[in-house]
């Protein structure tokens, strides 16, 4: 089953002279449950593609289709809500709200949509993360494991359709970074999580199922990996 579908798709930034064109009429699908590693040089794009993936930023042009949904057709306010439901999003700096536990900021995307918690979710969360007894504790009393550890919760707690990571572990120590791609891998596996993930690193990129390359905004080489 086709979970994302990216057609034509281009990001100009700038007009004229100094135009510059971050991404390059890409197109390329990801079938449910896949975990494809994307790779480039840096200002290759591969960071702005998936901003567009994400719904983070807004193409110049092209498609991006989502569980058969083209997110761009969206108004504002109903992409933010698709984007909540369906899209996580995990970065290399982790972007918790300060004031926020760690239980209330992997409950945030339920609590902004309205919707009731669902505790037994976030207990599963908590004990699978390793953060049950660092539930009711702030950001800044974490260590940068646990901060993303608890960014990849909130990214799950909605099941979402698609989940995007840009450099997730870029701001960690070896050991802690092995222990977030260790994670991303077990949902992936186990409850068949889709998985785009930007990398610099070889040996991350090397446990995905297919590896996309991007240089100057196009995809340069297009490789699975593993079936």
């Amino acid at each position: 089953m086709t979970i994302l579908r990216v057609e034509n798709l281009t990001k100009i930034y700038g007009k004229g002279e100094t135009a510059v064109t971050a991404v390059d009429n890409v197109s390329f699908s990801v079938e449910k449950g896949e975990f494809v590693a994307v790779v480039g040089p840096s200002g290759s794009g591969k960071s702005t593609l998936l901003h567009l993936l994400g719904g983070v930023d807004v193409p110049t042009s092209g498609k991006v289709y989502i569980d058969g949904t083209d997110i761009y057709s969206l108004d504002r306010s109903r992409l933010a809500i698709f984007r909540r439901r369906q899209i996580g999003l995990i970065y290399q700096f982790y972007n918790l709200i300060p004031v926020l536990n760690v239980e209330e900021n992997i409950m945030l995307p339920l609590l902004l949509d309205g919707r009731k918690e669902d505790k037994g979710k976030l207990k599963e969360l908590l004990v699978t993360l390793g953060l049950e007894d660092r539930a009711h504790h702030l950001p800044n009393q974490l260590s940068g494991g646990q901060q993303q550890r608890t960014s990849i919760g909130r990214a799950l707690i909605n099941n979402p359709a698609l989940v995007l990571a840009d450099e997730p572990t870029g701001n960690l120590d070896s050991r802690n970074g092995e222990e977030i791609i260790s994670l991303l891998k077990m949902y992936n596996q186990k409850y068949k999580q889709t998985l785009i993930l930007v990398t610099h690193d070889e040996k991350i990129a090397l446990q995905a199922d297919r590896i996309i390359s991007i240089e100057d905004g196009k995809i340069a080489k297009d490789e699975v990996i593993r079936k």
